[in-house]
C-alpha cells in the first residue's frame, strides 16, 4: 500500500476525488495517484496526490489536459487539491450522469470515462443505497 494512503483517504473522505465513487463499495483500497504524473515532472507529495478508483487512474494514466468538445480545445484537467468538485461538476439525481459545469469538468468527464456504462450502472446502485452521492 503507498505510505501516503492514509493521508489521501482521511482528506478524499473514503471517495474518488474524480468520479466520487464510495471506497465501501469495493474490496479494494484506491489508489493513491499523481495528480502531475510523475514521468510529466510531477512531485511526490501530499500536494500532489489524489485518491482514485481504479476505473479514473487507468483512465487518467500520464494524461494532464483533455478535450472539450463545446469550446475544441484541450483544457487542464480537475485538480483535487486546487479546485473545488462542486465548481466543476454536479450529479444528476434522475439518472447519475455526472455532469460538466465548466470546460475541466467537460473535459475531465471525457478523458477520464465517468460516464461510461459501467461507471453509470455502479453509481445507480450507489445511489440505490444511498452511499452515493
Amino acid at each position: 500500500m503507498n505510505r501516503h494512503y492514509s493521508l489521501v483517504v482521511e482528506r478524499a473522505g473514503y471517495r474518488c476525488e474524480y468520479c466520487k465513487a464510495p471506497e465501501q463499495a469495493f474490496n479494494l483500497h484506491f489508489e493513491v495517484e499523481h495528480i502531475k504524473p510523475k514521468s510529466r515532472g510531477g512531485a511526490d507529495n501530499d500536494d500532489n496526490l489524489a485518491l482514485a478508483c481504479t476505473s479514473c487512474n487507468v483512465f487518467k494514466s500520464d494524461a494532464v489536459v483533455g478535450f472539450d468538445v463545446i469550446t475544441d480545445e484541450d483544457i487542464p484537467l480537475f485538480h483535487p487539491r486546487q479546485q473545488d468538485w462542486e465548481d466543476h461538476f454536479s450529479v444528476n439525481s434522475v439518472n447519475g450522469e455526472i455532469e460538466g459545469l465548466s470546460t475541466v469538468g467537460r473535459a475531465t468527464i471525457i478523458c477520464l470515462k465517468i460516464n461510461s456504462a459501467e461507471q453509470l450502472r455502479s453509481r445507480k446502485l450507489w445511489m440505490k443505497l444511498g452511499i452515493f452521492p
